[in-house]
């Protein structure tokens, strides 16, 4: 069985990238006119093609990375990078501000864009499911961690459902106070990626 240290971890991680808080507001901009219960199935969908998109990369990732020639280490040190960026913008807001930037048309249906990709199984995403899963102690580790990414997004998906009276509760200040927090954590682990990468090349003990 995984220890607890790592399960605590994964949880955090996945978590902190996906950012249900932070998909409140977009989510609302996004439904804007729609009854609850066409929100509710938008909701139910995007969060379940998100599900077989992260279980995709998740499971195959590692393979694909072996396919193309990028040893685990380089892949940790590159995803540790990537996510510190994506907690910078986080901390400074840009990355609110880019996915307030994602328009749709009135006719489309927003569950697989923007909503299911590249708003919640977005590149950060992907990537921290193949980390976890790489790091994942045998079998038991990854369906831990697989169940841990269904936990994320069934918290997510009650996120979206609640997200008219979080967003009075929370307003605009307090869904920035929670980004940056939450900026703040995913900045610190994105570093412990990079330092597990860097170890698992050998150059250091």
């Amino acid at each position: 069985m995984p220890e607890t240290a790592f399960l605590i971890t994964a949880f955090a991680t996945l978590f902190v990238v996906i950012d249900p808080p932070g998909l409140v507001p977009l989510f609302i901009a996004l439904t804007q006119g729609m009854d609850a219960q066409h929100r509710r199935r938008l909701a139910l969908r995007a969060c379940l093609i998100a599900a077989s998109l992260l279980l995709l990369f998740g499971l195959a990732g590692e393979a694909i990375l072996g396919f193309v020639g990028i040893s685990m280490p380089a892949f940790r040190i590159a995803g540790g990078i990537l996510l510190f960026l994506t907690a910078l913008d986080m901390l400074f807001e840009r990355r609110t501000q880019r996915r307030e930037g994602q328009k749709t048309d009135p006719d489309h249906d927003p569950s697989v864009f923007p909503l299911a990709t590249p708003l919640i199984a977005g590149p950060g995403a992907i990537a921290t499911m193949i980390l976890l899963v790489g790091q994942a102690p045998g079998w038991p580790g990854t369906f831990a961690v697989l169940a841990l990414m269904a936990v994320v997004l069934a918290v997510t998906f009650l996120f979206l459902l609640a997200s008219p009276p979080l967003e009075r509760l929370l307003g605009r200040t307090g869904t920035i106070v929670i980004t940056r927090l939450l900026g703040m954590l995913l900045a610190a682990l994105s570093v412990q990626f990079v330092i597990d990468g860097v170890k698992g090349t050998g150059l250091i003990g």
